[in-house]
């Protein structure tokens, strides 16, 4: 597997631990290695780790949060360090995000998740895999 591959892999991880409202697996998936940052659409940023996790524990286990779907993710690889941005399908539009991987031993653990508001919607072909992937 590439690590483009690897990548999108664990970004698909990341929002299957959201479908799954699972907070304990979201939790597995952050670095606890180096710094991390997360800024939810509409809050300032959090910096601490634990901040990080009880923020998706409180928005895991809401049962009014929205529903959120991937759609059109695009993988940079920069060594050990990587990017996905794509877009959250939300319940009346998308959001954007951006989601930034750091490689510890054979998995990448996400450090930065940022996600907002835009004008820009996802590809309607987005399924097809040589349009999500970047060198």
């Amino acid at each position: 597997m590439s690590d483009v591959d690897e990548v999108l892999f664990a970004n698909e991880a990341f929002y299957r631990a959201f479908a799954d409202r699972d907070p304990k697996v979201m939790d597995e998936l952050w670095s606890d290695v180096v710094p991390v940052c997360c800024l939810h659409p509409g809050w300032g940023p959090i910096f601490d780790r634990q901040g990080i996790v009880t923020s998706w524990a409180a928005i895991l286990t809401n049962p009014e949060s929205p529903e959120i779907k991937c759609r059109d993710a695009k993988a940079l690889v920069y060594g050990d360090i990587a990017s996905v941005v794509c877009f959250e399908e939300i319940p009346g539009g998308s959001l954007i995000a951006t989601n930034v991987f750091h490689r510890e031993g054979s998995l990448w653990k996400v450090v930065h998740h940022q996600a907002g508001p835009t004008s820009a919607a996802p590809s309607s072909d987005a399924t097809d895999d040589d349009d999500r992937r970047f060198h």
